[in-house]
């Protein structure tokens, strides 16, 4: 009776096993095997600012350019916006239901708003200071956003607005908290901000990499260390995302050192307040950008960067390379299957199967 019993209790146990091997080849099924890369256009530009805005992906580039690409007409518009003769470099870009808005990363920081209806440019900000270095821009809503760059004086630079992008305000120091010598942020993708109804993360990197949170929209901050790879000048967090308030992920590495697959990165559980490295010398080194996919219970990634595409269905923890294109620089969804890219001389829409 015990032998029919103890051989009954591993058939049930081999069953068990086998019935979630089974579950999870079925939880796996549906993830990505590959991507098909469609150029939209290709100029002689960079551009490390996308966004998704209907039918139509805007971006700001260099050489003072800005435009969209209309994926249902076909059709790309592109515009100047000439200050003097300084030659602008638009690495953040945001949006609410009238307006598009372009900053300008140096000095002195530009920032426009553009009309979606008639194009028409509006400068709405400007900030004039030798250090002044501007990285990444959000919209929590239809009337506040926020802006974050590097440190003037001895904390990151923010800028926010209350009413519509109409007018913008620098965040007074004493209201945030104070950056390590050496600490900064890296405008590689726009993804140095993140927002999720009124929570905030911004990152940074350099001589610390460390994630900064605010629960209210940038009246209160709260800042957290990271175990990603920092200290040098080039070392840290250079993008992030949060798939819902609690899971988040940041990615970067060393810049200088490309190809090193450690201490790159982390995620997060808690909503940021603690980080966990995850990953360690598999996938990509130098992360440009990361986006969660979309409908991907947190645990479907993608990342741009110095390993070509490369996309996780394990939270981070392996990785498959899609793609060796190392030339593009940030990357926004559409839909599930498909988003659209950009980075050195082109626009590209991704269509993963």
């Amino acid at each position: 009776m015990k032998k029919l019993i103890l051989f009954f209790g591993v058939f049930i146990l081999l069953m068990s096993f086998r019935t979630l091997n089974i579950s999870n080849k079925k939880a796996f099924s549906s993830g990505f095997i590959s991507v098909k890369i469609d150029t939209l256009f290709q100029d002689k530009i960079s551009i490390r600012a996308i966004l998704i805005d209907k039918d139509k992906v805007w971006y700001g580039g260099d050489n003072s350019r800005f435009g969209y690409y209309d994926l249902d007409k076909k059709e790309k518009f592109e515009e100047h916006i000439y200050r003097d003769t300084l030659k602008l470099e638009f690495r953040s870009i945001a949006q609410n239901s009238k307006n598009i808005f372009l900053l300008s990363v140096s000095n002195p920081a530009l920032l426009y708003s553009v009309s979606k209806k008639d194009h028409k440019v509006k400068l709405v900000y400007k900030e004039v200071n030798a250090k002044v270095f501007y990285d990444s821009m959000q919209f929590w809503n239809d009337k506040e956003g926020i802006a974050i760059g590097d440190p003037t004086e001895d904390t990151f630079s923010v800028i926010v607005t209350r009413d519509g992008g109409e007018t913008w305000t620098k965040l007074l120091s004493d209201k945030l908290p104070t950056n390590a010598t050496g600490e900064a942020a890296f405008a590689a993708s726009n993804t140095n901000i993140v927002v999720k109804g009124d929570d905030t993360w911004l990152v940074s990197g350099g001589k610390k990499a460390r994630v900064f949170y605010s629960p209210d929209k940038a009246k209160t901050w709260k800042v957290v260390e990271t175990p990603i790879v920092q200290g040098k000048a080039m070392t840290g967090i250079y993008t992030a995302d949060f798939y819902d308030a609690k899971h988040g992920f940041i990615a970067g590495g060393d810049y200088d050192l490309p190809n090193k697959k450690s201490g790159n990165k982390a995620y997060t559980k808690d909503g940021g307040k603690t980080w966990e490295l995850i990953g360690q010398d598999l996938g990509f080194g130098y992360a440009s950008c990361i986006q969660y996919v979309p409908g991907g219970n947190g645990k479907e990634i993608i990342c741009v960067g110095s390993e070509g595409i490369q996309y996780s269905q394990n939270g981070g923890e392996n990785w498959t390379q899609l793609s060796t294109d190392s030339k593009l620089f940030t990357i926004r969804f559409v839909n599930r299957n498909t988003a659209i890219a950009a980075g050195y001389n082109k626009v590209v829409r991704l269509n993963f199967k």
